[in-house]
């Protein structure tokens, strides 16, 4: 049988992609690479759809949309298609962010050390109060957000988290697209508009927690 790689396709617009696509690519690469690190180099796609509750259909059809990454008699080498993963995601470089808010949130963001495993580096953090500018936080110092535009573009910045408070989450977002960021992760509990050439994502863990509560209630109803 042979186990020559199949010819791969030229992967699509961004745009034509399903958002719940994308979602799950970030859930293959995370299984993947715990996979990797438990000694498992090799994995077809029933066995990757197993872990993570999806058929094996579902798995083929989400990668499709950016080639074919399988080998036939082997299934899919986890290396390759980790990095195959990651280039899709624009992961397989190094994304400096800007961390506007220093609270509670905004420090535990900052000793999150996952972000630097998946190619994100919180290089600097902002605030506007005077007793935290100037601090040390996990070896990053708090600079004022004045500074901002400044430090966003000598730094070379691309993407932005918030960490502030809901009332002062639009005023941060607006200064974040002035300064020339073009992702923004808002962690306030809040919609903030940004104009169509930025991309967001909002995350609030208090509607994440109601999701889930939902499930329970529901689930407790039909016993």
């Amino acid at each position: 049988m042979s186990h020559r790689k199949q010819k791969r396709v030229e992967p699509p617009d961004a745009g034509s992609v399903p958002r719940a696509v994308v979602n799950r690519l970030s859930l293959y690469l995370r299984e993947l690479q715990h996979l990797v690190a438990d000694g498992t180099h090799t994995i077809s796609s029933g066995g990757l759809g197993e872990r993570l509750n999806f058929t094996d259909a579902q798995v083929r059809k989400d990668l499709a949309y950016f080639g074919h990454f399988g080998y036939p008699g082997i299934g899919y080498r986890a290396d390759e298609l980790i990095g195959a993963i990651r280039k899709i995601l624009g992961t397989d470089r190094v994304w400096p962010v800007a961390m506007i808010g220093i609270g509670n949130l905004g420090r535990a963001l900052l000793g999150y050390k996952g972000f630097s495993r998946q190619g994100f580096e919180i290089v600097a953090a902002f605030d506007t109060d005077p007793t935290k500018v100037g601090i040390v936080v996990e070896g990053i110092q708090v600079r004022d957000i004045a500074t901002l535009a400044d430090d966003v573009r000598q730094q070379h910045i691309r993407l932005g988290m918030i960490a502030v408070p809901a009332t002062a989450a639009q005023a941060v977002a607006d200064l974040l697209v002035g300064a020339g960021i073009d992702g923004i992760v808002n962690f306030a509990p809040v919609t903030i508009a940004l104009p169509p050439h930025v991309s967001q994502l909002g995350v609030d863990l208090a509607i994440e927690l109601e999701q889930i509560s939902f499930d329970v209630v529901n689930r407790l109803r039909t016993r």
